[in-house]
């Protein structure tokens, strides 16, 4: 008798891509032909792993679970479930508004969902989880939730106070992905920095590091998702030390006006978060920062907002992302402030913002042409073999494209890459060097 098949939908964040990896991975071991993210969803059953974050990611995954429940009305699913952010937050109200929906699953309980097809998890399986990315990288989840209390986010109405892993559960899983072929690891969490004060008191995330990149295998490690506030300095002496963690750091300022800053309870000044990104680019002089900025939360003023521009311009982020506002009800803004910037207003501050930032970008990137820089492979698209530097996460980052001319390289290798030329934001480079392998393998 030909398995059953499951097809995977995962919205949102690499948070909860590791999710759908862990279950696929109960899945397969239990029988079921798994897919993820198929052009057409032909499975037998779909999983619709949600995003809840702000309103255009819950429209999208409203969107597809309304689009897999016309399917299963049209016979062409057996069975649709759901799971992640969204039905974590709204489930009550999902379930009356589309009952096509055969289960509903939230955040933390969509373990649940192999027991709905009649099967138990199996806690021994090394590795827990089926690779969604290319087999060279993963993504590493450390802890769920989030302390913090921002004013705007609703990340911690649905997921809850911080809950971090045991260090030593975070080092076998490395160990069980080295194991087959992952060189490179992004770390993520809801806040990183945080890690490890409910489990060990303390903030232990530069001894996690450190420890994992001792594990041999590793390449590369990248830090995602941390916080300026009561930043673990501790942490920058073992970028340094370690070749093999990457001088990328991830980290969300938000604003530079006090005042707004303040009305987003931030936590931190004008003054603090200059001297915080003075003193980072000071302790690790080599290191690329990305950053996320938000325009139009309630109180930014013409002067707050020229304020943020001129931060943009003294900071030169290599990598920025940049949002518009949007009321989030739950959240401590849409009860306590008036959202009374108007929607044209705050997409033209974030346009110019935008702007601005490309301009920044594309100098970074032109100052790189002529460097020998070390480059992971990805993929090879058209024409062009593209890849990473240690400055560029995968999905957000810009890459760099080699020409398939020049010499056959291997997806998930290292190389040696001369860059040649940059646009605003992608580099153009060649591998036809002696030194390719030698000095970067």
């Amino acid at each position: 008798m030909k398995p059953a098949s499951i097809d995977f939908l995962t919205m949102g964040c690499s948070k909860n891509l590791v999710d759908s990896e862990r279950l696929m991975a109960q899945l397969r071991h239990a029988g079921y032909r798994v897919k993820h993210d198929p052009d057409v969803c032909n499975g037998d059953i779909c999983v619709v792993n949600t995003c809840g974050f702000i309103g255009d990611a819950k429209e999208e995954s409203i969107n597809v679970i309304l689009e897999q429940g016309q399917r299963k009305t049209e016979g062409k699913l057996k069975r649709l479930y759901v799971m992640g952010c969204l039905s974590q937050r709204y489930l009550s109200e999902l379930q009356a508004e589309i009952p096509e929906v055969d289960g509903w699953y939230g955040k933390f309980d969509w373990t649940r969902l192999l027991a709905e097809l009649g099967h138990t998890w199996d806690s021994t399986l090394t590795p827990d989880r089926s690779l969604t990315t290319p087999s060279h990288y993963a993504y590493i989840k450390i802890s769920e939730g989030c302390n913090r209390h921002c004013s705007y986010c609703a990340i911690p109405i649905i997921t809850g106070a911080q809950v971090s892993r045991p260090m030593e559960e975070i080092l076998d899983e490395v160990r069980q992905l080295v194991a087959i072929g992952v060189k490179e690891f992004n770390v993520i969490a809801q806040e990183l920095t945080f890690y490890g004060v409910d489990l060990y008191h303390r903030r232990a995330i530069a001894e996690l590091i450190d420890r994992m990149a001792d594990i041999v295998g590793v390449e590369w490690i990248r830090l995602h998702y941390a916080y300026p506030t009561d930043f673990p300095w501790e942490l920058l002496p073992v970028i340094n030390r370690h070749s093999n963690v990457c001088r990328y750091l991830d980290i969300a300022l938000q604003h530079i006006s006090t005042s707004v800053l303040s009305a987003m309870r931030r936590h931190i000044t004008k003054e603090e978060t200059y001297a915080f990104v003075e003193r980072i680019r000071k302790e690790v002089p080599d290191i690329n920062l990305r950053t996320t900025l938000m325009v139009g939360h309630p109180g930014e003023t013409e002067e707050a907002y020229q304020e943020l521009l001129e931060f943009v311009r003294w900071a030169r982020f290599e990598r920025m992302g940049a949002f518009a506002y949007s009321e989030e009800e739950g959240t401590y803004s849409a009860q306590n402030y008036t959202d009374e910037i108007s929607e044209e207003i705050k997409q033209a501050r974030l346009s110019k913002l935008m702007r601005l930032q490309q301009r920044i970008s594309a100098e970074v990137q032109e100052a790189k042409v002529g460097k020998t820089l070390r480059v992971v492979i990805d993929r090879v698209e058209g024409d062009f073999f593209v890849g990473r530097t240690e400055y560029d996460s995968p999905e957000v980052d810009p890459e760099v494209l080699i020409p398939v001319r020049e010499k056959e390289l291997t997806v998930g290798q290292f190389y040696a890459i001369r860059i040649t030329s940059a646009d605003d934001f992608d580099l153009y480079g060649t591998s036809d060097i002696k030194e390719m392998q030698e000095d970067y393998e």
